[in-house]
């Protein structure tokens, strides 16, 4: 089927819907090495005005990859509820746009099993930022295991204390740190420097045995392979959270070692061993435009797109968390600060109106063109918009990953200025070991605090 504009006179023609997207998609580097990208910004707006018109039900029928070759597509489609459709099932995308910035939260909630990812990417492709995180802020999805993510007025964060060789010293102090300035509540998440399954049960038992002495409500995660998770689990290892990195295509998905049955079998492993103190949601996901153009698994689809078809992956396992790290994979793929951001709150508003605890690391390589305002930007419009969580690294620089992100301090800048508090569980640990003032502010304990004699002792 084509699709037909014209515009200034000249008539452009979109061989098929997947063509239309990507060349609707805002102007990045991704697109524009795969080929995909609008020959001109007179092409992009044409096809957004051909996008508009295009009546939603159009996704249900014409799929940007074959149902036959791809088991995500065979993922959204059989799992689509044509109820919760119901409600804008007449409707076009440009149409949807308009029924999204008037819809109350409520609404947007009952209406995400009915949307399809490719539905969310095409209407983002016709909104402005401010359209994004209107809608994204109106949306609330809240998860628990020992802590509850996402309640209005909280954000919360995850406490990476990445370490290059996996020091468990080195380990603990980036540890101690973020608990000393109030991050960890969403996870304490580690991204091991090597795939030993002794060296990753070890930072598995040095985090769990840190969460139980101090009786932190939070939960680990050690972001290994999900087999090797499998494998942990089954030798009683204390594992909290599942990780995974998922993609959009079943190629993709392929490339990191991944099919939807294994991580079926992953997501009752760990349901079984029944951790959660107040939920049970256990999978921890990240995701990123380009990882499908990079494994070369895209099949002709534009990143955000691929993208968004990841979070159907993402939603048939109840997460506790989503997490896109928007600038990590580099600039071949998002070019600089401003499409990183464009590609943040992108992600996040996709994710959310389709029923996601979205979280993001805002981040960017060395080698991109970003500085530490465009993070602080970033930061401060996906916190307006209702994130539920962002990553903080020990002064914004992974020493492990080797790339730049937030830092603890960040993250209290942001509660600062918007009036933004800790999950509940965590909060009240926070205050019960003196780290709160009376405004229930983050106190400056130096070296003075219970905590560090914990630290110290890990360290030696």
């Amino acid at each position: 089927m084509s699709y037909l504009s014209t515009l200034g006179g000249e008539r452009f023609r979109f061989g098929s819907l997947a063509r239309l997207l990507a060349a609707a998609s805002p102007e990045r580097s991704g697109d524009r090495l795969a080929g995909l990208a609008a020959a001109s910004a007179q092409e992009r707006v044409a096809a957004r005005w051909a996008l508009a018109e295009v009546p939603l039900a159009t996704f249900l029928t014409e799929p940007v990859i074959p149902y036959e070759t791809d088991d995500v597509t065979r993922l959204i489609l059989d799992t689509h509820d044509a109820d919760a459709f119901a409600p804008v099932a007449g409707m076009t995308v440009g149409e949807l746009r308009e029924w999204l910035l008037a819809a109350d939260g409520p609404a947007l909630a009952a209406l995400a099993p009915g949307l399809t990812p490719e539905m969310a990417a095409a209407v983002s492709k016709l909104m402005s930022n401010a359209d994004l995180v209107a809608v994204a802020r109106k949306v609330r999805v809240v998860t628990a295991f020992r802590s509850t993510i996402g309640l209005p007025g909280r954000l919360a964060t995850r406490l990476q204390p990445n370490h290059p060789t996996d020091d468990p010293a080195g380990v603990a102090a980036a540890l101690l740190d973020g608990l000393l300035l109030g991050s960890g509540d969403a996870v304490i998440g580690i991204n091991p420097a090597t795939d030993s399954p002794k060296a990753v049960r070890g930072l598995l038992e040095l985090v769990d045995g840190v969460i139980g002495r101090c009786s932190i409500p939070t939960q680990s995660s050690v972001l290994c392979h999900i087999s090797m998770s499998v494998q942990l689990m089954s030798q009683g290892a204390p594992v909290d959270l599942v990780f995974q990195s998922i993609a959009g295509t079943q190629a993709a998905n392929a490339s990191f070692g991944v099919t939807l049955g294994l991580l079926d079998e992953a997501y009752e492993a760990a349901r079984a061993l029944g951790r959660g103190t107040v939920g049970d949601n256990v999978m921890y996901f990240e995701t990123g435009q380009g990882s499908a153009l990079s494994a070369d698994a895209h099949h002709g689809v534009d990143q955000q797109t691929v993208e968004a078809r990841a979070y159907a992956v993402a939603r048939r396992y109840r997460p506790l968390l989503v997490n896109t790290v928007v600038g990590f994979i580099g600039p071949e793929y998002l070019y600089d600060g401003r499409q990183i951001l464009r590609a943040a709150l992108e992600d996040h508003f996709c994710g959310k109106i389709l029923g996601l605890p979205m979280g993001l690391d805002i981040c960017y390589t060395n080698h991109a063109d970003a500085d530490d305002d465009d993070v602080a930007t970033m930061l401060t419009m996906l916190a307006v918009a209702g994130a539920s969580f962002v990553i903080c690294t020990p002064g914004g620089d992974d020493i492990m990953l080797n790339y730049q992100s937030a830092s603890y301090h960040d993250a209290l800048y942001l509660r600062e200025v918007l009036g933004l508090r800790p999950a509940p569980e965590f909060e009240a640990w926070l205050e019960s070991v003196g780290l709160l003032d009376e405004r229930g502010a983050i106190k400056d304990v130096s070296g003075a605090h219970p905590l560090t004699a914990i630290g110290r002792e890990l360290a030696a």
